[in-house]
């Protein structure tokens, strides 16, 4: 059995108010709030492929450059992701260990494969696993909190670890490409438009037209 969707159907959402309207037009005013109706997000595939391109080659920087300078009095050490994970393993604390590895790295790259995966069949428009497609892309959702751990425990430590002369915590240049990754993998993630999972046709990118108030059959 194969099911509709609203596109299909004639219904646009407001993405202001949430109104939802029958047989609207692409591209006429909510006759509620006057916001430009789109069946999806205008430029969507667009948009996440420049972020996920952007956070790739972010991402590189993020595992190579030090994270966290410390300098003692034995010298000054620096450490990238890894390395740190390295660092709590062989100390023994190995949940801190695991705790930083997933959130740290797993999680940023399993965002950026799942997000380029989603991406590629929705631009092909393919059917293949469109249910786990659209759950993958909840569980994106809400792991992505995550990802600014490392973020957290650098500038804890380097807020907390201040005696001069004796020890001294920075954040180095690779927390901020870090971050970077983060944000524009948030970025791509919102840019997405789920519904694109769905489409079984092109669905044509949204145009400016003249501005009219819409005359259409608000659906309760």
């Amino acid at each position: 059995m194969t099911t509709q969707t609203a596109a299909e159907l004639g219904l646009l959402a407001c993405p202001h108010c949430g109104t939802v309207w029958r047989d609207a037009a692409q591209g006429e005013r909510c006759a509620r709030c006057a916001t430009h109706l789109h069946r999806r997000k205008p430029q969507s595939i667009q948009r996440t492929w420049a972020f996920l391109i952007a956070a790739c080659i972010m991402y590189v920087p993020a595992n190579l450059l030090p994270v966290m300078i410390t300098k003692s009095l034995l010298g000054t050490q620096y450490d990238t992701i890894l390395s740190g994970v390295i660092y709590f393993w062989v100390s023994g604390a190995y949940g801190l260990a695991a705790i930083i590895f997933v959130a740290s790295f797993l999680v940023p790259l399993f965002k950026l494969t799942a997000l380029i995966l989603l991406a590629v069949l929705a631009q092909r428009h393919s059917d293949w696993r469109r249910p786990e497609r659209a759950r993958l892309y909840q569980a994106l959702e809400v792991i992505g909190r995550w990802s600014m751990l490392d973020v957290f425990v650098v500038s804890l430590l380097a807020g907390l670890v201040r005696i001069q002369g004796f020890a001294e915590i920075s954040a180095g240049v690779g927390i901020a490409a870090f971050g970077a990754v983060v944000v524009l993998t948030m970025m791509a993630s919102l840019s997405f438009d789920p519904r694109l999972t769905w489409d079984t046709k092109d669905v044509m990118e949204d145009k400016e037209p003249e501005p009219r108030m819409a005359s259409k059959e608000q659906v309760v």
